[in-house]
């Protein structure tokens, strides 16, 4: 069994919260943080059983800032 990690993206919609995993673009909610990301996390799961990710070189996330009209 492999272990990654992966990014994820959580923001709030209406009363629930979202979890994104941009890497391999599972998606999944919950009432709470915790419920949101363990759905996602389980989802991930199944979904990498299915279609196995390449290997691939580490890629690191950053932000950047950026004035405009």
């Amino acid at each position: 069994m492999k272990t990654r990690s992966f990014t994820v993206i959580l923001y709030k919609e209406d009363d629930v919260y979202i979890a994104e995993c941009p890497e391999v673009g599972t998606v999944d909610q919950g009432e709470t943080i915790e419920q949101a990301i363990a759905g996602l996390k389980e989802a991930t799961q199944l979904y990498l059983e299915e279609f196995p990710l390449p290997e691939t070189s580490p890629r690191f996330v950053t932000s950047i800032e950026v004035s405009y009209a």
